[in-house]
């Protein structure tokens, strides 16, 4: 009896079905608003109010057919299989649909995302997905525009970097920050090409996306290679048309584009949550590294005082600049020697993640301590440096 007479009382404001029947969406189920409306208004033998003339919508239920197909349009270009449709309405409207909800009504935006997304996904067989859907449409029914957002596409992958000189990211000029100046010669940048670069040029054709940003465990030196089993990454690719690319492909273009430079393998697709995993990850590291210096010293007695030693590093001079001043504590696994000099020594290191290895031979003015350097009595300094495994975040194995 409550809900009649609060059904009567609505009678003044001259509602069309749609909008009548949305303020008692709640009760009861398997029903349109239009339906439900019409039931309401014919029980209470009011006449039918045509949505042009709906005090409440002023029209807009009307337009639902025409929302779908622009949402449909705005699709078409896009490899998709799930979607979200959201909108914006006048604020007048929703205005005075606050005038008159009951306890039992629904918004006239949900019924609008609702209507639109049944037939756009009937027309273009796809389904709704709440939760994370590939593409969200949101429609402007002010303006009769559909904005646009689509999911990332995020790949994991380990590449190698096989030449020397070429930094893991893109460095944008340090003077004018990536708009270009007599600095960087116009390019915006310190460095022609970087890994990130190289490895996104073909994933960026192959799935139309827009930009994309690289993600690493980690990264090595400008000068150092990284070889081995690679490093692990992931590639975003953001705003993509394509979203089903064989990977196994796009590993082969990217290898070829990259030849000689970067080197990727062991791509697959990936969710979100996987980039702070490989950028908070503690990986060991292999690297093999040659040294220089003017005599030999106790090398030898150095590299066995290092094995299974903590050593301590205050932030290197070289990267002060850009990273916290603090001292940390590595360990050192394992460090043996491959080959040695008058001259000259290759070392093999096995160290915690975050060890500074050319500051862990220099000591870096007594930054590092213990460093091979002041264990063996002379100065030395890295003359090549290559990370040659990273391992498993919970891998056990100490010794190289």
């Amino acid at each position: 009896m409550q809900r009649i007479e609060e059904a009567k009382k609505l009678a003044k404001y001259k509602l069309c079905d749609a909008c009548l029947g949305r303020q008692f969406a709640k009760i009861g189920y398997g029903k349109r608003n239009e339906e439900r409306g019409k039931e309401i208004r014919e029980m209470l033998g009011l006449a039918e109010i045509l949505p042009n003339d709906c005090w409440l919508c002023g029209g807009l239920m009307a337009e639902i057919e025409k929302f779908a197909d622009l949402v449909i349009d705005a699709l078409k270009d896009y490899e998709f299989e799930t979607f979200l449709i959201g909108c914006k309405v006048d604020e007048e409207i929703l205005g005075r649909e606050k005038e008159i909800a009951l306890p039992y009504s629904e918004s006239i935006k949900r019924e609008i995302n609702r209507e639109v997304g049944k037939i756009v996904g009937k027309k273009m067989d796809k389904r709704v997905d709440f939760i994370s859907p590939d593409i969200v449409a949101v429609i402007n029914t002010l303006y009769d525009v559909v904005e646009i957002d689509v999911r990332p596409i995020f790949i994991y992958g380990r590449y190698e970097k096989l030449k020397r000189g070429i930094p893991q990211t893109k460095w944008f000029c340090r003077k004018c920050h990536g708009v270009g100046c007599d600095y960087c010669n116009g390019k915006g940048k310190m460095y022609d090409e970087s890994v990130e670069e190289l490895i996104a040029e073909e994933a960026l054709k192959a799935f139309e996306a827009k930009d994309e940003s690289f993600h690493g465990a980690g990264r090595e030196d400008i000068d150092a290679l990284m070889l081995g089993n690679g490093r692990p990454f992931i590639l975003e690719l953001k705003e993509p048309k394509k979203r089903n690319i064989n990977l196994e492909e796009l590993r082969e273009k990217i290898n070829k584009y990259a030849e000689g430079k970067v080197k990727v393998k062991c791509l697959r697709y990936a969710q979100r949550s996987e980039i702070e995993k490989i950028k908070s990850a503690s990986y060991p590291k292999i690297y093999r590294v040659k040294i220089k210096f003017e005599k030999k010293g106790k090398i030898n007695e150095a590299v066995n005082a290092l094995r299974g030693r903590i050593i301590k590093q205050r932030t290197p001079k070289r990267v002060a600049h850009r990273r916290v001043d603090r001292i940390r504590e590595r360990k050192i696994f394992d460090i043996t020697i491959e080959e040695i000099g008058m001259k000259h020594a290759i070392l093999k290191i096995k160290a915690e993640s975050g060890t500074y290895i050319k500051e862990l031979i220099s000591g870096d003015e007594g930054r590092t301590t213990p460093s091979l350097s002041e264990l063996a009595g002379v100065k030395m300094e890295v003359e090549e440096l290559d990370v040659i495994y990273i391992g498993d975040e919970d891998e056990k194995v100490e010794r190289i």
